[in-house]
């Protein structure tokens, strides 16, 4: 795959786009992450802020706080509740799409699992990927 890459909703009232390729893809069991997409994790791809635009809609977004004390700030659709991007003032500057909101999302490669302290026991981490106890550091 190459960028731009876009996705949206599973109402189609809000659609987006980055035009670079992730810096990363990862795999986010925290319990915030479980909550919002009812499963055991998230997965997630993290592009800067100055190559995501929303081009249709808007989105809703619901305030949680992160484990750093930080605000973290979901969007999802008003009308069907899919959950599509968040950010996070403990990473300023990056937005990170969830992956089931792209319109392809075969092409993605998740390299890591982050918040493995909280995955479920059934989660079925591969032990031959990258895991992080709670979010790694910056580098």
């Amino acid at each position: 795959m190459t960028a731009p890459f876009e996705g949206g909703c599973a109402c189609g009232s809000i659609r987006y786009r980055a035009s670079v390729e992730p810096l990363f893809v990862a795999h986010c069991h925290c319990a915030d992450c479980q909550k919002i997409t009812g499963a055991q994790m998230a997965t997630v791809a993290g592009v800067p802020a100055d190559s995501f635009s929303v081009l249709q809609g808007e989105a809703k977004v619901y305030i949680t706080k992160g484990d750093s004390g930080a605000n973290v700030y979901r969007s999802f659709c008003p009308n069907c509740g899919s959950t599509l991007f968040s950010t996070a003032d403990a990473m300023p500057g990056m937005y990170f799409v969830e992956a089931g909101s792209l319109d392809d999302a075969s092409w993605l490669k998740p390299t890591s699992h982050i918040y493995t302290s909280s995955a479920q026991p059934w989660a079925g981490i591969p032990a031959e990927m990258e895991q992080h106890a709670k979010l790694p550091p910056a580098g």
